[in-house]
C-alpha cells in the first residue's frame, strides 16, 4: 500500500508535465495546418533545404 503513495503523485507530476508540453505546442501553432501539410507531403513539390 505505500507503493501508492509514491505512485500517485509521481503520475500527477507526469501529466501535468505532458500537459504542459501539450499547452506550449498549441499555443506555438504546430497544430495549424495538419491537411496542407499532408497536401505538401504527397504532393512531392518540396526544396532539399528545409525553410528558416
Amino acid at each position: 500500500m505505500n507503493v501508492i503513495a509514491y505512485l500517485i503523485p509521481i503520475s500527477i507530476i507526469l501529466g501535468g508535465i505532458g500537459l504542459l508540453g501539450f499547452v506550449f505546442t498549441v499555443k506555438s501553432r504546430q497544430y495549424e495546418d495538419p491537411e496542407g501539410d499532408a497536401q505538401r507531403i504527397l504532393s512531392g513539390d518540396y526544396d532539399d533545404k528545409p525553410k528558416a
